[in-house]
């Protein structure tokens, strides 16, 4: 880990911008973008600044955490190019779920964040949506789903922490479940809110190179039809209905 010297005392790390800053990889105007430019992520982080649970002090493990993350998520989403992304190790990095494979960099580019991290259900199923359906299904329910840390249990280079995920059924939930057929929820306004537990590799450089979460996918579903009586199958004649346009990221 890099330092920088001081005059009176130890010397301080220095951390690279994406765990200072929770919009830093925003200004990487040379990567290549999923749709030609930065995403807007301006509402999500009003909606985040006033919804959150926790307030992290400046520099501190939490926060720092907490903006790798986002940077992370940003990247994962929205940049095409895997050479663009910073704040892993191309290389080196893998994602796994509860007890599922481990995935690497370049099969969450092809498929997407929410395709590697929700299991088959009623509700959904990733291997009937690609990636661009899956962001505009989730997206268009919640235009809003801002992500918090929680605690962090340990610190670099293995990093565990407890985190939150959370929005507002505001549309419809439009999906393809595992027997293929389009399903739906009609919105009942109510927040969703899931949480679980991630742990982090981080090479020298702080970069990510393997994360491995542990939660429950399918919470959200539950929550957005708690009686298990909203959903209903569209019949494909039907599927022709308008839809409400994805507003911004998460």
């Amino acid at each position: 880990m890099a330092t920088a010297s001081t005059e009176s005392g130890p010397e301080a790390p220095v951390f690279p911008d994406y765990m200072t800053n929770p919009n830093a990889v925003l200004a990487d105007v040379n990567a290549e973008w999923r749709n030609s430019q930065p995403p807007d992520y301006s509402k999500t982080r009003k909606f985040f600044s006033e919804t959150k649970q926790s307030s992290h002090t400046a520099g501190s493990l939490p926060e720092l955490v907490e903006n790798l993350v986002k940077n992370w998520e940003i990247e994962a989403s929205f940049k095409t190019r895997l050479s663009d992304w910073r704040t892993i190790d191309p290389e080196t990095f893998t994602f796994a779920v509860n007890e599922l494979k481990p995935c690497s960099a370049d099969h969450m580019l092809r498929v997407g964040t929410y395709n590697a991290i929700i299991t088959p259900c009623d509700y959904y199923d990733p291997e009937h949506t690609d990636f661009h359906a899956s962001h505009k299904t989730f997206k268009r329910m919640m235009p809003s789903f801002a992500w918090e840390v929680l605690e962090v249990h340990s610190g670099p280079p293995v990093v565990s922490f407890k985190w939150r995920h959370w929005g507002e059924m505001k549309n419809d939930y439009v999906g393809r479940n595992k027997k293929g057929e389009k399903v739906t929820v009609k919105a009942n306004g109510q927040k969703i809110d899931i949480q679980g537990v991630t742990v982090a590799h981080l090479n020298d450089k702080l970069q990510v190179t393997g994360l491995k979460t542990t939660f429950d996918s399918n919470e959200m579903f539950r929550q957005m039809d708690p009686d298990g009586t909203a959903m209903k199958i569209i019949p494909e004649q039907d599927e022709g209905t308008s839809e409400t346009p994805v507003e911004e990221a998460h």
